[in-house]
């Protein structure tokens, strides 16, 4: 081997490895996925293709939970559990197949019949579970059980699309499994923000004083699962929205805590700043949807859009760097990426309640900027997701 001369840096490792640790497939999956499937469903809502990928909201809303965000959700618990745990979880072949497994769901959304497509699409998120529940078991790790209860909760809940054309479940099942699950998102995202955002934005701005507060921490996830409930039993106006009200001033408190007005000169930390503060707004609007003041799709996409999209673009790119050994510095493009998924939500939510004559231009408008932001992370990640870590070291 040739020595290196003097002032000559170590060059990176060579090689493919795309199945070293869960983020690397999935984040680029996720990705890829969201870019495309946005575009063509936007496109089909605009009436310039033909219906013949999702055709129905309902399907849409499917494939964005299931599809997209479990994905993403994926490849985070692969590398976290790991790291929580000390013990491996799936790599190598198990890996690839769990992600075989996704991408048959995602074609069985297309040309499967309803039977293969819901056994598909459970299957996904239970493997997922299996893959975590292992190293969690063994480690002890009772303090994040509850993702493994969340994630076969979510096997369940992906039947009912698939299954909903068949008439063997209830025509309401599928609006009201989506509505409970997209609830089950938002408490995994609330669950970990309040986890690392304070650490993530005192660690970053030295004085920042972000800081948590334990009974506000309690009452804000506990009032998601008590949302969980309302939703599974198709609660009335009367309970959602006092109880939407109560949820969104405490989310919104448990944000200000954060101290998000010290995060602009820090984009990776802004960008979950800014995610996170569409959960407040996304609880607002079902206030005001829920005795029908404004239609419900403007509070879904809020979440969907701006919290959870929000969300996913930041952690993709912050995890993805950390976990290939490169520095924790979002570049001109990710902070595109970040400001494009914004917009994305802002044009859909607010444009769309602001121009309602010209609410399918939103549609488009919000479109084109989510797929022009997950396009940019794909090409821009892919190199970084398939090779080796800088430093040499696994996964």
């Amino acid at each position: 081997m040739a020595l290196l001369k003097a002032g000559e840096s170590t060059p990176p490792p060579r090689g493919f490895a795309l199945w070293a640790l869960g983020f690397r497939p999935f984040y680029l999956l996720a990705a890829a996925f969201a870019a495309l499937s946005i575009a063509l469903w936007a496109l089909e809502y605009a009436g310039w293709l033909p219906a013949g990928y999702l055709g129905t909201p309902t399907r849409h809303a499917h494939e964005m939970l299931f599809g997209f965000a479990f994905a993403v959700i994926a490849g985070f618990l692969f590398t976290a559990v790991r790291n929580w745990t000390g013990r491996p979880t799936p790599t190598g072949g198990w890996l690839a197949a769990i992600v075989a497994l996704w991408i048959a769901a995602r074609v069985s959304m297309i040309v499967g019949g309803p039977i293969v497509a819901g056994v598909l699409n459970a299957a996904f998120p239970v493997a997922v579970a299996i893959g975590i529940a292992i190293p969690l078991a063994r480690s002890g790790n009772r303090r994040n059980y509850f993702f493994v209860a969340l994630l076969a909760a979510a096997g369940l809940a992906a039947l009912t699309v698939p299954l909903g054309s068949t008439g063997v479940l209830p025509r309401e099942a599928p609006n009201v499994s989506l509505a409970v699950t997209l609830d089950g998102v938002m408490f995994i995202i609330a669950v970990m923000a309040g986890r690392v955002m304070p650490m993530f934005t005192n660690n970053a701005i030295p004085g920042a004083g972000a800081r948590r507060v334990g009974w506000l921490e309690k009452a804000a996830l506990a009032g998601i699962v008590v949302l969980i409930v309302a939703d599974l039993f198709e609660a009335g106006a009367a309970v959602l929205v006092p109880l939407a009200i109560l949820l969104a001033s405490a989310h919104a408190a448990r944000w200000i805590l954060w101290r998000p007005w010290r995060t602009p000169g820090t984009p990776l930390v802004w960008v979950l700043h800014a995610a996170y503060a569409w959960i407040p707004i996304h609880l607002a609007l079902r206030a005001c949807a829920a005795p029908g003041w404004i239609a419900p799709q403007f509070a879904t996409h809020a979440l969907t859009i701006g919290a959870i999209g929000g969300m996913t673009i930041g952690m993709m790119t912050r995890t993805a760097r950390g976990h290939t050994a490169r520095a924790l510095r979002a570049d001109a493009w990710e902070v595109a990426c970040y400001a494009l998924v914004q917009a994305a939500a802002v044009i859909r939510v607010f444009g769309g309640l602001a121009w309602r004559e010209g609410y399918p231009w939103t549609v488009l408008a919000s479109g084109a900027c989510w797929s022009l932001a997950f396009g940019i992370y794909t090409v821009r990640y892919w190199p970084i997701l398939t090779r080796p870590r800088l430093d040499g070291k696994p996964g």
